[in-house]
């Protein structure tokens, strides 16, 4: 079965930056589009970044748009998200999710349209 494990969250302060990483098994990584979300409690889960199967197009919230930067590695089947100028609103659970069919672009889907999802890793964003 498909599995997503995120990591490299933590806690920054505001400007500073935080790359997160998704590494994927158990399903072809390079055709699928993938995605990162957030959520922080009683809010709903929030799409940052979405990037297509062949890491071609990319695609991002305007809350992120020139700070944030996705990537793929589809020789490692790894996920990437690089952050700067981090703010606190920033703040939140961050999760890599995989597309639930192939040759997609990993963006502007449902949330219960994605296959896979990670366990999560938290970025907090304060000084």
């Amino acid at each position: 079965d498909g599995q997503l494990a995120e990591s490299g969250g933590g806690l920054v302060q505001p400007g500073g930056s935080l790359t997160l990483t998704c590494t994927a098994s158990g399903f072809t990584f390079d055709t699928y589009g993938m995605a990162w979300f957030r959520q922080v409690p009683g809010k709903q889960r929030e799409a940052v970044s979405g990037i297509s199967f062949s890491g071609g197009s990319k695609y991002y919230a305007a809350s992120v748009k020139g700070r944030f930067t996705i990537s793929r590695d589809n020789a490692k089947n790894t996920l990437y998200l690089q952050m700067n100028s981090l703010r606190t609103e920033d703040t939140a659970m961050y999760y890599c999710a995989a597309d639930s069919e192939e040759y997609t672009t990993g963006w502007n889907k449902p949330t219960n349209e994605y296959g896979y999802w990670g366990q999560g890793t938290q970025v907090t964003v304060s000084s």
